[in-house]
């Protein structure tokens, strides 16, 4: 393990680290951390608190990972940061420990590609498969759903979810929830259609994608209350199970969707 590991990097004697981990110049491991095998951190890295990172990671020059969260009422206790397998971690990122206000653990998934100058605050819950473009900051306790993708300098207020396949374009500022393939733009950040070219590229069917359009068109364009359109794209949930995702996400919607 040590012909990896560059003589300049500090690893802690508790660290866990598989035999083919590579680490690099001046990179600092801390205590609590474990890395599975095939991970890559490069140098100038800081990872630290009780932090698991899975297998074949590639972790860019600067990230911090498991720091303590930006958060008044955080008191040192030993919560956790989790990240999956064969994530892209770009330059400048920066992934904070959860708190005990919520589950106690921030997690990041796997297969995703997250840009430089992110930052994931204490306690989001990351799925699979997420392009995070540069100088997205998501605060505290948010949720991102699988394949979502969301643009240049996009903000997400505490408490926020991100629906699968949702979309936002560059500068969005989320304060409320983006269901499940919507697009989202401005500031605030508004419905602006369906994520189509995305669901095509993930192989949806033209029938599929369709269904969706006229459940967005249930949601968006007709003028509909919320309750009356929640009423019809349970009907749609019946013969097209892609809406039932719709439905489901804005039964379990706290701070409300975005309308």
């Amino acid at each position: 393990m040590t012909t990896l590991i560059h003589p300049t990097a500090l690893v802690a004697p508790g660290a866990k680290l598989a035999d083919d981990v590579k680490v690099g110049a001046y990179s600092v491991i801390g205590e609590h951390v474990e890395i599975g095998a095939g991970t890559e951190i490069g140098p100038h890295v800081v990872i630290e608190g009780h932090t698991r990172i899975g297998r074949d990671n590639r972790i860019f020059q600067f990230a911090s990972l498991g720091a303590a969260p930006q958060d008044k009422k955080y008191a040192g206790e030993p919560t956790r940061l989790e990240i999956g397998d064969r994530n892209t971690i770009r330059e400048f990122c920066t992934f904070n420990l959860g708190t005990i206000q919520d589950a106690g653990v921030t997690r990041v998934g796997s297969d995703n590609w997250i840009m430089a100058y992110v930052h994931v605050a204490h306690d989001c819950q990351l799925g699979d498969q997420i392009i995070l473009a540069n100088n997205t900051t998501l605060a505290g306790h948010v949720h991102l759903g699988d394949w979502v993708f969301l643009g240049g300098f996009t903000s997400v207020h505490q408490f926020c979810k991100i629906g699968a396949h949702a979309m936002t374009a560059f500068t969005a500022a989320v304060t409320q929830d983006i269901p499940p393939y919507v697009t989202a733009a401005g500031n605030r950040a508004a419905p602006n259609g369906i994520n189509s070219e995305g669901l095509k590229r993930r192989g949806f069917s033209s029938d599929t994608i369709m269904a969706i359009k006229r459940a967005y068109k249930a949601l968006y364009r007709q003028g509909l209350s919320l309750d009356e359109a929640k009423a019809q794209l349970a009907q749609m949930a019946q013969t097209e199970p892609a809406v039932q995702l719709l439905v489901d996400f804005i039964a379990q919607s706290e701070r409300g969707i975005i309308r």
